[in-house]
């Protein structure tokens, strides 16, 4: 069998997947947080685009990719599906690993799936600048590619114990163009408001999502865009799992188990929609999510209504949350630091057809150096999440079967984090429940 299946660049898919239509229970709508009614396409029109509000909402099952974004993801795409042979080896297994690799994108991650249509949309409305949060880095340098491309300004508030951590990131940022601010930050009245209150708070993605909000709705010129967590998103990053079914297709395979890291879930999504419908009609794959115990989203959040960001800007959404107050521990895997989860995503896990499992730092990156010593490659903090749960699944496995996991990105920009590992520095760190209790305090009631 070979190595490496690569999908040639005729047969990268043309639409994205919506996977509204086949979810066995409806998505709960947004919520207006003053009236606890349904949002309005028109009242989202403050913050996004028309377009995107269009997908956010769609009930079509299949979404055309406009050519100019097809032009862009040619650049890396489609991406390829890989053998772990030497992983298998170092395991034992009998089963078969493979890892869908989203690291060859010029942003090094998956997120430029969703950074570049989401740009071009707001192109196409006139729009001259973005504003978004960024945790680890990966979705801020992707957007800020993104709008290079489209000759958009972007502007980038990353949480700040990431944006002292990872300082290559915003270099990258700003090499692509993009301004980027450590949050919390004197820019906004979020910012400020949280400086006077705790001048050495770390930050958080909620806590970044409100700067990023807040600067876009004062703004005239300027629209959002989140990187994660909303529909949109997860129908764009569909196209990691549309490739995945056509490589298996190419050598007769079959996913039995789809692996990903979740922090919003957008990667994990992209890779597991796709096969939804399979799964939903008796096919046997299993769909793990892999968070960390620092920030159990999924594992040990409550299914519930709050908002998505600290300030209480945006609309409430039913979804798997620690409560929107909830300031993470340091851990490095910045991207995976999200107190809620997409609503698809939790809706899933809340129908127990996606199985959520979590561990500490210093396990995955136990995982993330084997995956290094025997396949080469180095992963981000985040994806040694995914490695860490393609491993113990593959331990389990039946010989024959089929492990896929999503290499979400690479870890040439995160050398800090493998650095402080390697020397012991690192902790292991379990949100207490009393602490989750009292984050859950602060959510809102909806009847």
């Amino acid at each position: 069998m070979e190595c490496r299946i690569n999908l040639p660049e005729s047969e990268m898919p043309r639409q994205w997947y919506n996977a509204l239509p086949d979810l066995p229970t409806p998505l709960a709508p947004p919520l207006d947080p003053q009236t606890q009614k349904p949002v309005s396409p028109e009242q989202l029109e403050v913050i996004f685009p028309k377009a995107v509000i269009e997908q956010e909402l769609s009930p079509v099952r299949w979404l055309d990719i406009p050519e100019p974004v097809l032009d862009i993801y040619r650049l890396f795409r489609p991406t390829p599906l890989v053998r772990a042979r030497k992983l298998e080896q170092a395991l034992g297994v009998k089963c078969k690993i493979f890892y869908k690799n989203e690291s060859v994108s010029p942003a090094g991650s998956h997120k430029p799936n969703t950074a570049i249509p989401q740009a071009y949309y707001n192109k196409q409305e006139g729009v001259r600048r973005i504003a978004t949060e960024t945790g680890a880095g990966q979705w801020g340098t992707a957007l800020s590619f993104a709008c290079s491309q489209l000759g958009l300004d972007c502007t980038v508030y990353m949480v700040k114990v990431s944006y002292n951590q990872k300082p290559y990131r915003r270099i990258l940022i700003n090499a692509y163009g993009g301004e980027i601010f450590p949050s919390p930050s004197e820019n906004t009245q979020t910012g400020r408001a949280m400086l006077a209150s705790d001048p050495d708070c770390a930050g958080s993605l909620g806590l970044a999502i409100s700067e990023a909000v807040e600067d876009a709705a004062t703004h005239d010129d300027t629209k959002y865009a989140l990187g994660s967590v909303l529909n949109h998103v997860l129908h764009h990053q569909t196209i990691i799992g549309l490739e995945v079914e056509k490589q298996l297709a190419m050598i007769g395979e079959k996913p039995d188990y789809l692996v990903g890291c979740v922090g919003g879930g957008s990667n994990f999504a992209g890779l597991v929609l796709p096969f939804l419908p399979r799964k939903l009609a008796g096919e046997n794959i299993r769909f793990i999510a892999v968070e960390p115990k620092a920030c159990p989203t999924l594992t040990r959040g409550q299914f519930r209504y709050d908002y998505g960001d600290v300030a209480k800007l945006t609309p409430l959404l039913k979804m798997h949350t620690l409560g929107h107050a909830f300031m993470p521990a340091p851990i490095h895997a910045g991207g995976l630091r999200y107190h809620g989860g997409a609503p698809i995503v939790c809706n899933l896990a809340n129908e127990g057809i996606i199985d959520a499992t979590a561990y500490f730092q210093t396990e995955c990156f136990d995982a993330a150096r084997l995956f290094l010593r025997t396949e080469g490659f180095l992963p981000a903090p985040e994806t040694s999440h995914a490695i860490k749960g393609a491993i113990e699944t593959a331990k389990q496995a039946k010989p024959g079967e089929n492990v896929v996991f999503l290499y979400s990105g690479h870890g040439l920009l995160d050398l800090a984090s493998y650095d402080a590992f390697f020397q012991g520095k690192l902790t292991d760190f379990a949100y207490p429940e009393a602490s989750i209790t009292e984050a859950l305090k602060d959510c809102p009631n909806v009847e």
